[in-house]
Formats: structure tokens, sequence, C-alpha cells
């Protein structure tokens, strides 16, 4: 429970004992497990792991708010203070690389370092349409529209017959659709809408942190050229590559882990070499 804020589900490796704490924020549509599940082994032999789902997606908190990207990095800040967390790394993906540079700028004292992948200081008037496709595909959309009152097991079976469609393994659909059945479907569209307005141009290069951005080179969402714009606006940012498209976390997980463990490496030595 975080107070004054509502229930949320967090998913916590503690790590070795005294490593520093790395907190995972995960992308548009999905959840800390979906987005993060081949890296939280690899990640919690090196660091204390904390993977929250979004407001609005999972388990999340659930509001009649509308949804805004500064309330998630709000609850993240809230987060770390109930866990008795002074600093993290906030690793950020997709939708969660905006959350992580809000909660550099919101609550920096929180933040230790940032790694931020597949993402981008800019998504205005771009990210919409074609994230909001892949995450919700129009029978779903169509159920949004009256998201709080559709019976949940219609909306469920709608979930499923979506991704028997789409999932590529039948042998995982059960879970993902598990994941995603606690989905706010109204929520998701008004997160598209938010990311979709989302710009840190004015301020990403005062971020007095170290920076790591993981880029995917064949990424169709989120252009390569705007990861790396991302990197070259933040002051000594490094760039870890991945051969691999927008989903490269679960399609291509063991590059994308050996990319992830060398951007968080990288900033925590940084960290250190600053006495954090």
């Amino acid at each position: 429970m975080l107070p004054g804020r509502g229930r949320t589900f967090v998913r916590e490796t503690p790590g070795p004992p005294g490593a520093p704490v790395v907190l995972l924020l995960h992308g548009l549509g999905a959840t800390a497990a979906l987005n993060w599940f081949a890296v939280f082994a690899p990640l919690g032999a090196r660091y204390r792991v904390v993977a929250v789902d979004h407001r609005g997606h999972g388990r999340g908190i659930h509001s009649w708010r509308a949804f805004r990207l500064a309330d998630c990095a709000d609850d993240a800040a809230a987060l770390l203070e109930v866990l008795g967390i002074e600093r993290a790394i906030a690793v950020g993906y997709s939708m969660g690389g905006p959350i992580a540079q809000l909660l550099w700028h919101r609550h920096p004292e929180r933040v230790q370092g940032l790694v931020l992948c597949a993402t981008s200081r800019d998504f205005r008037g771009r990210a919409e349409p074609r994230m909001l496709d892949r995450v919700m595909p129009p029978v779903i959309g169509g159920l949004a529209l009256a998201s709080r009152l559709v019976p949940g097991p219609v909306r469920r079976r709608a979930i499923r017959r979506v991704l028997s469609g789409r999932v590529r393994d039948p042998d995982v659909l059960p879970w993902i659709a598990s994941e995603i059945e606690g989905h706010d479907p109204g929520a998701i569209i008004q997160a598209g809408r938010a990311l979709s307005h989302f710009s840190s141009r004015e301020w990403i290069g005062k971020v007095d942190v170290p920076a790591a951005v993981v880029v995917m080179e064949q990424d169709g969402m989120v252009p390569p050229s705007r990861q790396r714009k991302l990197a070259a606006a933040i002051p000594g940012a490094t760039v870890h590559s991945v051969d691999g498209d927008h989903g490269a976390c679960a399609y291509r997980p063991r590059q994308f882990t050996t990319a992830l463990l060398e951007a968080c490496a990288s900033v925590v030595a940084r960290s250190a070499g600053r006495g954090a």
C-alpha cells in the first residue's frame, strides 16, 4: 500500500547484501513480469531488484483519475519510501523511460542513476497510434469504450482470443493472459495519449547522475535515431546496442540481458566514482 495513492504490486529480489538497488519500470501495456521476466535472475545476482506494475496495468494502482506519467513517477518515489530505499537506479523500458526521466526530474534525491531502454526524450505526436495498436488491438479497444462497465469475464475472453493469434508460444499464453487481464483498458488508452504528449527536451540535458541508454537497433516503434538522440542529450551517457526490435526484452532475451547488465554496471561504476 502506498499511502494516499493506493495498492500496487511489486516483484522483488533481495540480491547480495548491500547491493545497489535497481528499480524496473515497464512499458505501455506490459507488466513488471512481462517486461522483465528474462532479467530478474541475472540482475538479482548483482543487485537488489524492485519491479512495480504501473497504475492501470496488471495489479498496479487502479484509479478513477486520468492516467498521468507524472503520477507513475510519484508512485515510484512513494514505493522507494515505503521500502526504505534511499536511492535507486531507475531502469525504464519504452514508456518506463519517460517515467524514469520524470522520477529524476521530480524526485532527484531518489535517483542514483538512469538506464533508459528502447525509449526517447520526445514522443510527441508519434507514440500513440503505433503503440496502442500493438498493445490494444481493435477488439479490446472497443471494450475500452466502456472499460469500467464491461464484465470481467467478457473482457478476459476477448483478451485470450486476441492473444491466441499473436503469441508465438501457446504454452505461455495462459501466463501472458493472466498478467494483462488486470489491465484497465481505459487507463491503457489514456497512457498511450499521455505518452504521445511527453517531451523532456527542455530539461533532460540537466541530468546530473550517471546514465546509460540501451538502443534497439531494429526498433520500428521508437526509431533508433531517437534513442541515440536521447543518449546524446544526457551528459556522459553511454550507449549499449541490441540487435533487436521494440520487443527485444522478450524475443531477444539473451542479447537484451547482456546489454542491460553492461549498462547497469557502467552506471554503478560511475556512481561509485562520485562517492554515491
